[in-house]
């Protein structure tokens, strides 16, 4: 099969997606499909534009996969990103593909190639990337449903089917009156090479004591992660005289971070906390594997990538209920599932602090869990099944 991922962007800054969509298409391409990714020079620097190229996203493992970058036009909003070469290239190009996979709603580049893919007759998939949750369409309400009564609700309701990652994601694509049918298989993580010092090494790096445990916050700086509430839940620990530091790794809107750093600096954490930005490669593996407890209280998450990144090295998670995964999370007994309150975090936070034995058991089960469950090898395996019966029912 000739298989095209659309996405907006694939760069580091638009977070879990990028990464879901390379890797994906690796995946497809190591079980011998055709798949390559058509998207936008957003966020991506000085990289060549117009032709198809073989690109490295992970120069640590020599990770590559074709990619079709297309100028975008600015001024433009990061959601929407708008490419008139895109649409041109689209028009011309979209029928030599076998099927479509299409990730983000309410942007340029998937919208546009729905359209298209209606008007050619060519099947495609959406990814809703839990942007159907309840929380997701509160942001942006009115715009968001303008969106959907233009162009939205009738691209998923012309797909083939809607990829989701897990059974709540589903019932969100049922919930919004959505009768096209779904496909429920969770992402993949990369299982990676051991770094057996990792814990001195993050020690060194960050000048932390050898008996302070380590807290990692790994996502984008978002007010939809919720930074701010595991920042609160940090005084909470200082004020019982637990000992801890947390590294709030990632990127963000600069106006949000400096609101993190003055939050900081306002609960007396700057001594316990730092904020390193956008951690990658060798140097994330090592976070991973050198810290002692996972957090993301995030209000809503369909996956939650780096929350599996966690899982799979035996990091111990913290996460709400509103990442769509933690049912699983909790069967497996794979980590702490809260409720959407600082009172819940801290008491979370604490247990596994002052239970390093747990924290080890907990970190076992969900390693176990996570290198059986998350695969991308199995999951491209079914993907690709399931690509080839919607392009065979579609065959004249």
């Amino acid at each position: 099969m000739k298989i095209l991922h659309i996405i907006p962007s694939i760069s580091a800054d638009m977070g879990g997606p990028s990464q879901v969509a390379l890797n994906l298409v690796k995946a497809l391409r190591d079980i011998g499909e055709d798949a390559e990714i058509l998207t936008t020079n957003y966020g991506m620097g000085e990289v060549k534009t117009g032709d198809r190229q073989e690109y490295i996203f992970d120069e640590t493992l020599g990770l590559s996969v074709p990619v079709w970058f297309l100028p975008y036009d600015p001024p433009n909003l990061k959601e929407f990103i708008f490419s008139r070469a895109a649409t041109g290239w689209m028009w011309q190009n979209l029928a030599n593909y076998d099927i479509l996979d299409h990730h983000y709603l309410f942007s340029y580049l998937p919208t546009c190639a729905a359209a298209i893919a209606q008007f050619k007759k060519i099947p495609y998939t959406v990814r809703t990337m839990g942007q159907l949750t309840s929380w997701a369409l509160a942001q942006g309400k009115t715009k968001k449903q303008l969106y959907t009564t233009l162009f939205e609700r009738r691209n998923l309701q012309n797909a083939a089917a809607v990829h989701c990652t897990a059974n709540g994601e589903a019932a969100d694509v049922q919930g919004f009156g959505i009768t096209t049918p779904t496909i429920t298989l969770p992402l993949g993580v990369n299982i990676p090479d051991e770094i057996p010092n990792a814990k001195q090494r993050l020690r060194q790096e960050y000048n932390i004591g050898t008996d302070t445990p380590i807290i990692l916050f790994l996502s984008r700086l978002h007010y939809k992660k919720r930074p701010d509430l595991l920042l609160r839940s940090l005084a909470d620990l200082k004020q019982s005289n637990q000992p801890f530091y947390a590294i709030f790794a990632g990127t963000g809107e600069p106006e949000y971070r400096e609101e993190l750093v003055q939050l900081t600096t306002d609960l007396e954490l700057t001594n316990d906390v730092i904020f390193p930005g956008l951690i990658t490669g060798d140097d994330k593996e090592c976070l991973l594997q050198g810290a002692d407890i996972f957090a993301l209280p995030s209000y809503s998450e369909n996956f939650g990538i780096a929350v599996a990144e966690a899982l799979v090295v035996g990091l111990p998670v913290v996460i709400t209920r509103g990442i769509q995964i933690s049912p699983d999370i909790e069967a497996a007994g794979g980590g702490k599932i809260i409720e959407d309150t600082q009172e819940s975090l801290t008491e979370a936070l604490l247990t596994l602090l002052r239970e390093p034995e747990k924290r080890l058991e907990i970190g076992r089960k969900g390693k176990a869990f996570a290198r059986e469950t998350y695969s991308w090898s199995a999951i491209a395996q079914q993907l690709a099944t399931e690509y080839k019966k919607i392009c065979y029912a579609n065959k004249p």
